[in-house]
């Protein structure tokens, strides 16, 4: 497909479409997040072991990997629009269950309900974007990062808080509150999906097997499974890392909520800049540089360097804006920005769910967080190569095999 072939607006128009994006962003880490700042209280109540802790933490990036992998299929088959309602109903329907269940399985399972709808959403965002806006994809990929960001920020700090004004298993209320915000976000995509329709036309069919017979569709998902490996070490373990070094529940997830909101303003600076510029080179180095400061400044000086390394590390996690416009950059059509977003998102998730469940098992083996915040400097550095491959300018469409 063509970006002249792209289908027309809907009825609804383009500020509707702005909208839903908006408001399904904002909802794409919640569910993931918000359970860091209250995970000991978890641990507590449902008699989790670490073991099943760390599966928990590593559960967003599973169902990334499992869930996103389906979303490009899916939105062929019924509709990008009514796909992506769907999603946004399984996010309500998991939050809410899973604040009340007292088992611990079923816990699991609804946050995978939760997580799975995350999943698709996350995976259709850039090529509505592409659809929508196929002139303006760093911009567009600017304003939903960014609510993203904010998003993820609001969860990281308001959890506790929340929490907090309820008596015993307060942490139920902390969680099940982002249901309410979820079912807020539905509103706008139950209009745009009634005019939503499949895939018609004389478009160039891309499926996930044939990206994965490109050299690009696997440094794409190189790059973004390291840095979603890291960056979900730091959303699931930081707070516990920060407790452990005798702050307050309160003051860990506020310092969690440091590290998200200094993402805000760079989720959107950063897309806008690289898309604008001819390379992309200066910009990783000096977000990617960010990484091992901040950690080896957590090994050496935990408490009087708190906010500073949140601050940087926080810097470091906009590596994720640059990773999703280049998503956008190295497809020529939606079609491929689809099929490139589900193999780079599905192979790069299931990169990532070595991170929190790595840092959980070494911080288990060896009673402290040293160890794991080594082993997360090292892997920046495959992180690095990785990037500076995917930020030569190359397109998908152009390797795919005839």
């Amino acid at each position: 497909m063509t970006e002249s072939q792209n289908p027309p607006e809907f009825p609804a128009g383009k500020a509707l479409v702005v909208i839903g994006i908006v408001a399904v962003a904002f909802n794409l880490r919640p569910a993931a997040v918000s359970v860091g700042p209250v995970l000991q209280e978890i641990i507590r109540d449902l008699h989790m072991s670490p073991t099943t802790a760390g599966l928990l933490t590593s559960m967003p990036v599973i169902a990334f990997s499992v869930f996103g992998a389906l979303a490009p299929s899916s939105a062929r088959a019924l509709g990008g629009h009514r796909v992506t309602l769907a999603a946004l109903v399984a996010v309500v329907l998991g939050l809410l269950l899973r604040a009340w269940t007292a088992s611990t399985p079923l816990f699991l399972l609804f946050s995978l309900l939760a997580l799975a709808g995350m999943a698709t959403a996350n995976v259709l965002l850039p090529s509505l974007v592409k659809r929508h806006f196929p002139d303006h994809v760093g911009r567009m990929t600017a304003v939903y990062t960014t609510s993203m960001a904010i998003g993820l920020t609001t969860a990281s700090v308001t959890t506790v808080p929340v929490a907090s004004q309820f008596a015993e298993q307060g942490w139920r209320m902390g969680l099940g509150v982002w249901a309410l915000v979820a079912i807020v976000a539905l509103l706008p995509w139950v209009a745009l999906a009634r005019g939503d329709t499949r895939s018609a036309g004389p478009t160039q069919r891309i499926g996930l097997r044939d990206v994965a017979r490109t050299r690009l569709g696997w440094l794409m998902a190189a790059f973004f499974g390291f840095q979603s490996l890291q960056a979900y070490a730091v959303f699931g373990w930081f707070a516990q890392v920060y407790r452990d070094a005798g702050f307050s529940a309160d003051v860990a997830g506020l310092l969690l909520g440091l590290i998200t909101a200094i993402a805000i303003p760079f989720s959107f600076w950063v897309p806008s800049y690289a898309a604008r510029s001819e390379t992309q080179r200066t910009l990783l180095l000096v977000l990617m540089a960010c990484y091992p400061v901040g950690y080896l400044g957590l090994i050496f000086a935990p408490v009087e360097g708190a906010v500073l390394w949140a601050v940087i590390v926080g810097v470091g996690t906009s590596v994720f804006p640059l990773a999703l416009t280049l998503i956008g950059l190295r497809a020529r059509t939606s079609e491929g920005t689809a099929a490139l977003s589900g193999f780079t998102q599905a192979v790069g998730y299931g990169i990532a769910t070595v991170g929190p469940f790595g840092v959980g098992a070494l911080y288990d083996l060896t009673g402290g967080w040293t160890v794991p915040l080594v082993v997360l400097t090292a892997l920046t550095g495959v992180q690095l190569l990785t990037g500076l491959a995917c930020i030569r300018p190359a397109y998908i469409e152009d390797q795919l095999p005839s």
